[in-house]
């Protein structure tokens, strides 16, 4: 589904990730990551895929919204469980999203 965001200027957090063979745990946790992050102050959508490279899209109201869901607890235990099992490789890009512009049947 494609997210629903306000006018720009928002953000973006870009995350690619190549996963590991570990499983356990994996799903259970990314569903409540993206519960988590839809309950913190300045979220305002996500998309996602995964077909081997994985990647997932949040936007957010602020840098600092960004800053406040990277520190929060059991996001940071999430991320300590990725870079231990779950990814072989992940790339963390942010960006200003100044315009936007979609279609829609």
């Amino acid at each position: 589904m494609i997210a629903k965001t306000p006018p720009p200027p928002y953000y973006a957090v870009i995350f690619s990730s190549l996963r590991t063979d570990v499983e356990a745990g994996y799903h259970d946790t990314a569903l409540r990551m993206l519960e988590l992050a839809a309950e913190q102050p300045g979220y305002l959508g996500v998309e996602g895929v995964r077909e081997g490279l994985g990647i997932t899209i949040s936007y957010w109201e602020s840098l600092d919204a960004i800053r406040n869901w990277k520190q929060q607890s059991e996001h940071l235990v999430a991320q300590q469980k990725g870079r231990s099992d779950w990814y072989a490789a992940y790339k963390t890009r942010i960006c200003k999203v100044e315009r936007d512009y979609g279609f829609e049947k």
